[in-house]
């Protein structure tokens, strides 16, 4: 999967970034050569490669299915079905099995439940950053920063290990369309 640096550039790529990546690559300047996915992924990481995937074209189905990869990791926290359905229209859609209206549904649905879903976890939050509160002068009396090292040590590495997972898919991905491409050339 490949795009160029002009289309990264025109996409509103991140100044910082894409100078990494010219530096990473011997350039001093955007042009139109293709740079590959991976490339840009073990020069500056996964959050520019993911950002980078909008300067991709002709691999649209990929990148959906990659997407959808990606919120499936964390479906079991979806409350709302329109959400879970959202993914299943979308898998749909880019298997040439949904319609873009059907697309549109989903998404709005989705969208509905993330806004109903963001107004419970403000007031929840509000409610927690209370507790948090009381909590925070409850422990300083105690022997409980142990246990909250422990606990930010092992969400740290849950989140690592997302993060792995994802890079792995992705240059899983982008192998196979090269290699899909090497036959058919």
């Amino acid at each position: 999967m490949k795009t160029t640096l002009k289309k990264i550039r025109e996409c509103a790529a991140s100044p910082a970034s894409l100078q990494k990546l010219l530096r990473s690559l011997g350039k001093t300047k955007a042009d139109a050569e293709p740079v590959s996915i991976i490339q840009i992924l073990d020069s500056n990481g996964l959050d520019d490669a993911l950002w980078c995937l909008r300067a991709v074209e002709g691999h649209d189905r990929e990148i959906r299915l990659f997407a959808v990869w990606c919120a499936r990791q964390v479906e079991h926290l979806m409350m709302d079905e329109r959400s879970k359905n959202a993914l299943n229209v979308a898998e749909r859609f880019a298997n040439g099995e949904a319609s873009k209206v059907e697309l549109a549904a989903a998404k709005a649905a989705a969208l509905a439940a993330a806004w109903a879903a963001a107004w419970a976890a403000a007031w929840a939050t509000a409610r927690a950053a209370a507790l948090d509160a009381a909590w925070a002068t409850a422990r300083a009396t105690t022997k409980a920063a142990a246990l909250d090292a422990a606990l930010d040590a092992a969400w740290d590495a849950a989140w690592a290990t997302a993060r792995a997972a994802q890079e792995k898919e992705l240059r899983r991905v982008c192998a196979k369309i090269e290699a899909d491409l090497a036959v058919g050339a």
